[in-house]
């Protein structure tokens, strides 16, 4: 169960990879040994990747017979002591719902990968979109807590991937990979440096079995979960329950996990958020984006800064629990706030809600296409010119 993927043999190994084998190899470096899983555009090429890399390292690779079926054999593997992922596109992320929601309630980790296509339903299969950016927090029914995180290349991709195996653990939630069909299949050099990744591990129930209860939270909010055939009781439902796991509809009970579910990611922003703000500082006008738009937002920004402009660019890397904080610091000074996303405004939304009273322009392409550097630099010269 301990061997080394050939792959991330030898020190700071170099190789030219697309983003779906960097979220592969990356998954493998965290210490993923389950994945189940249904082909879908585009992101097929992750579970292609695992069919022959995870047997090579004591894994267990399984194509299930659908979406639904594939998350609930991740939800069962990661309970049985496995860390475990999925992998999938829009359709298969709106099958996958229900039990996402599941393993929130229930607080299973676990690692779901949405390479974004064009929608609704079928869609567009080949072509890329940001769409799913609200289906990631609210796509389940009821409240409950996920965490979701947004690479922009191919190298992040590989580095976020082992991170949302680390936050799944460390947290007992699960995580949300999220990125476009553009960086899923773009090719870049990437150092694979996480053969010697130290993985999180997560919180083991320990002490006397007869005290043990499966959902109580101690001191940090986090339960301590029982490892098969270590002898505690445990019960586990997507009912809501008490400290004990067993199901209840006693408001004080009810009010008081839920509370702790969003109280555990709230404690724990420090290892969950992460962000990049570039020229912000002086900025007039901040550009927020996540994935291809924030690349090509940043070939905007440099354009900008050429002509003397004061641009900068914010990009959420944790996109769930929004980082609301460092947002607001990187456009304190911004007289204007320009959004491009390949949706209908979605991020545009978050935007606003966050800073509030703030002049936000959103810059929306649902076409198939991803949003060229120089759209972004026009649009963002005329703001800052007053235009």
């Amino acid at each position: 169960m301990n061997a080394i993927d050939p792959a991330l043999t030898g020190k700071n190994a170099v190789k030219l990879i697309s983003g779906n084998q960097a979220c592969a190899l990356g998954a493998i470096a965290a210490g993923c040994r389950f994945f189940a899983g249904y082909p879908i555009t585009p992101s097929s090429e992750i579970a292609e990747r695992l069919a022959r890399r995870l047997p090579e390292v004591g894994g267990v690779f399984v194509q299930m017979e659908d979406e639904i079926a594939s998350i609930a054999a991740v939800i069962g593997a990661s309970m049985g002591g496995v860390k475990a992922m999925t992998a999938t596109s829009g359709p298969g992320f709106s099958l996958k719902q229900e039990n996402i929601g599941y393993a929130a309630g229930a607080e299973i980790p676990c690692v779901i990968v949405n390479v974004m296509r064009g929608g609704p339903s079928t869609g567009m299969p080949t072509r890329p979109s940001q769409a799913d950016i609200m289906q990631a927090r609210w796509g389940s029914h009821g409240d409950y807590p996920i965490i979701v995180l947004t690479p922009a290349s191919v190298s992040e991709i590989y580095s976020e991937t082992i991170r949302a195996f680390d936050l799944a653990e460390q947290c007992r939630s699960p995580v949300v990979l999220l990125y476009d069909q553009v960086i899923a299949q773009l090719s870049e050099t990437v150092a694979l440096d996480g053969a010697g990744h130290a993985s999180a591990t997560r919180k083991w129930a320990s002490g006397p079995r007869a005290d043990y209860k499966p959902y109580d939270g101690g001191s940090d909010a986090i339960p301590a979960m029982a490892k098969p055939g270590d002898g505690y009781r445990t019960h586990t439902t997507g009912l809501t329950h008490s400290e004990s796991g067993f199901p209840t509809q006693q408001p004080e009970a009810v009010t008081r996990n839920l509370s702790r579910l969003f109280t555990k990611l709230e404690r724990h922003r420090d290892l969950i958020d992460s962000s990049e703000a570039l020229h912000c500082d002086d900025a007039d006008v901040v550009i927020v984006a996540i994935g291809i738009s924030a690349r090509a937002a940043t070939r905007a920004v440099e354009q900008c800064r050429a002509q003397g402009l004061r641009v900068g660019l914010f990009r959420p890397i944790t996109f769930w629990p929004f980082p609301e904080k460092q947002l607001r610091q990187a456009a304190a000074k911004a007289k204007a706030v320009l959004v491009p996303e390949m949706n209908t405004g979605q991020l545009r939304l978050v935007v606003e809600r966050v800073l509030a009273g703030k002049p936000v322009e959103g810059l929306h392409l649902f076409s198939g296409e991803a949003i060229a550097p120089a759209d972004i630099a026009a649009r963002a010269t005329a703001l800052a010119r007053g235009a």
